[in-house]
């Protein structure tokens, strides 16, 4: 338990970030966690470096809305006075903090308190003697080893409360690390790729990481390292646990489709627009926005609500019900307005207050004006096919 949070055992896979304030400004580092937390992070992390950050740890944990993890490096005594502040758990890294008597001295301290501690194996900061064992380069063998060697430190004062991560920037070798782990010890696993780098290849990296050892059914509490606003790393790690079906979704799911030829609007904007105008609301429902009329309702049936483009009109479909038809410039603002009515009062509901067969037919109407303009193949690739064919014959 960290906090009022169960993290392993069967318990729902957590999101985790960090502050990147300074601790020792309460005010701001309060409110960069409760940005956290609407953006999805069930636990965040604060860093205790100084007497400054501890004293400011005693004031916001009990002000924050999640539980609290200090950060601790090199100084074993931040990690007795995140302690005296309150955390909720701690986090050690074991190629920081390498002196036997003291890294037992914070398991005794926190076994007395009830505190669990994480072992945060970092393949950029590994023990020098560990380093040199394995040849001079971080290995997925020396990143165990090295969790294993505070586990036995642990062990001695009969300190069992801990949870486990083995980080790396190289995707590859994280992937072999937590593999590895998992496969030596049922302890908790808070996944991650470490300094993953700024938003775009960042998401790219801790995504094939991260989802990999999920999917793998390794893992228990994730965070993405993303070189940006840390809101940003929770509402990511929130996305990849719904995309994964691993939680419940929280918000929107936009689905749509990457557009072609036979497209009537420009689909990527109205896409952007409808995810900011679903950003901050708290709607889990799953919204298309199609191009056109010709495939678009049929390949998003399954969604609760989408909107498709057709002669410069939006039409509105629930359920791959056809209901409304509206300008182009309200598409968004219908979507908005009819998935709060679906929420409120449900799918059915939808469908009642509405001449569904009316919108058919319109939308009907203009699927027969785009395939007679465009014909059926809008992107020519029939005529490319012929063409290959004809070439390989001769």
């Amino acid at each position: 338990m960290v906090g009022n949070v169960p993290v392993g055992g069967g318990a729902p896979i957590t999101v985790q970030s960090m502050t990147t304030t300074k601790t020792a400004d309460v005010e701001g580092t309060l409110q960069q966690i409760y940005a956290l937390a609407a953006a999805g992070a069930d636990i965040v992390r604060c860093t205790c470096n100084e007497i400054e950050a501890a004293e400011g740890l005693a004031q916001i944990v009990p002000r924050s809305p999640v539980p609290i993890v200090a950060d601790i490096h090199h100084q074993y005594k931040m990690a007795l006075a995140a302690l005296d502040a309150g955390v909720h758990c701690l986090r050690l890294n074991p190629g920081n903090i390498r002196r036997a008597e003291h890294i037992k001295l914070v398991a005794n301290e926190a076994k007395a308190r009830g505190v669990p501690i994480r072992i945060g194996v970092n393949g950029g900061s590994l023990d020098p003697a560990l380093y040199e064992k394995y040849g001079g380069r971080v290995t997925a063998e020396a990143m165990v080893e090295s969790a294993q060697r505070e586990l036995a430190y642990f062990e001695e004062v009969g300190f069992e409360d801990v949870k486990i991560s083995v980080k790396a920037s190289s995707v590859a070798l994280m992937i072999q690390a937590y593999r590895m782990l998992a496969d030596v010890t049922d302890y908790p696993l808070h996944l991650g790729v470490t300094e993953a780098g700024p938003t775009f290849a960042g998401l790219i990296k801790s995504s094939a990481g991260i989802g990999t050892l999920l999917a793998e059914g390794i893992g228990d509490t994730i965070r993405y390292s993303l070189t940006a606003d840390p809101v940003e790393e929770a509402r990511a790690g929130r996305t990849l646990l719904e995309a994964l079906g691993l939680r419940e979704r929280k918000n929107v799911d936009l689905i749509a489709c990457p557009s072609c030829g036979r497209a009537e609007v420009d689909v990527i904007a109205i896409a952007n627009q409808a995810l900011e105008a679903f950003k901050d609301r708290e709607i889990p429902l799953q919204i298309a926005v199609m191009g056109c009329v010709v495939n678009g309702p049929g390949e998003a049936r399954d969604a609760d609500l989408g909107i498709a483009a057709g002669n410069k009109r939006g039409h509105l479909f629930v359920k791959g019900q056809n209901v409304a038809v509206v300008p182009e410039s309200e598409m968004v603002e219908a979507l908005v307005d009819w998935a709060e009515f679906i929420m409120e009062h449900g799918v059915e509901a939808a469908l009642a207050r509405v001449d569904t067969t009316k919108a058919a037919r319109e939308a009907q109407r203009d699927k027969a004006r785009l395939l007679d303009a465009q014909g059926d193949d809008a992107n020519d690739s029939g005529a490319r096919i012929e063409l290959i064919k004809k070439r390989v014959r001769e």
